[in-house]
């Protein structure tokens, strides 16, 4: 598995993510693990989950979390190499409801809770999930500095972020910006620009939703015409050429798809390998599928 960096930490240079396993119409514990187990036997080490990704009630609260740490203690192998990273400041306190809350003292228990369930002394990689619109954003970043200051966290990470904000985490940070974890894929490439201020920056750049999210990644070859194309020339699926050109845009881009099936992960991983031309990628940068945002 090739290799990427985040912060002072090698990775797989293509993630885990872990939403599908928790979230509605999850599968059952045995297949997540399953899944989890496939993932790290083909040398994924990147994990990414959330305290949020569960079920809309408020005793599922780190359900993701506990799954992922069970999965990992149980696997049969060396996994001393695995980044766990997971993210607070986003809730779902009902069905259909998502909230945010970015309060300094919230976050913080918050980290101490994740890493409890975890099973660790100090969280690889702690991301603050959502700007909270209640909270000024350097106050809700000064938890994660005052959480690196002890120890708590190893890196700090931001998701959901604009181009201002990644600059006014790194500040308040004092440069210990490890990762920004954005929505990025062939169908929705708003994040253009943070990708390439990351890249300028050297700050590792966590795609989420790679592929187009739980409900578009079966469609991708339909929606974005030309990534099929393409898969059919290179004789592989429209997700790895997805990954592949994701890869492609910058050394700082790690994607984590999410995956609830064993074979699904096992097929993304396969994007690592498919060195993709510079013609091949600007075919695909030239393409403007119709949903792209």
């Amino acid at each position: 598995m090739k290799q990427r960096v985040i912060g002072d930490t090698s990775v797989s240079a293509i993630g885990l993510g872990g939403m599908p396993m928790s979230i509605e119409g999850r599968p059952d514990e045995r297949r997540s693990v399953a899944t989890i187990h496939a993932a790290l036997e083909a040398g994924v080490t990147l994990i990414d989950t959330a305290d949020a990704y569960h079920l809309a009630a408020h005793d599922e609260v780190g359900h993701n979390e506990e799954l992922i740490a069970k999965a990992v203690r149980q696997y049969s192998g060396d996994t001393s190499a695995v980044l766990i990273a997971t993210k607070g400041g986003h809730l779902r306190p009902e069905a259909g409801a998502w909230a945010q809350n970015g309060d300094p003292a919230y976050l913080k228990e918050a980290a101490k809770a994740s890493a409890q369930r975890l099973g660790v002394d100090a969280i690889g990689l702690y991301q603050f999930h959502r700007p909270d619109p209640a909270v000024p954003y350097a106050d809700s970043v000064g938890a994660l500095a005052e959480l690196l200051d002890e120890g708590v966290i190893r890196m700090a990470g931001i998701s959901n972020a604009t181009v201002d904000q990644i600059r006014e985490a790194n500040e308040v940070l004092g440069g210990r910006l490890a990762s920004v974890q954005n929505r990025f894929s062939p169908v929705f490439r708003s994040s253009e620009a943070e990708l390439e201020l990351c890249d300028e920056m050297g700050i590792a750049f966590l795609p989420w939703s790679p592929l187009g999210g739980i409900g578009g990644a079966a469609d991708l070859g339909t929606t974005a015409e030309e990534f099929a194309i393409l898969a059919r020339e290179r004789d592989v699926t429209p997700q790895v050429i997805a990954l592949a050109w994701e890869l492609a845009k910058s050394d700082v881009v790690v994607p984590i798809p999410g995956a609830s099936r064993p074979q699904s992960i096992l097929d993304s991983v396969t994007a690592a390998t498919v060195k993709l031309r510079p013609e091949e990628v600007d075919r695909l940068d030239a393409s403007r599928p119709d949903q792209a945002a």
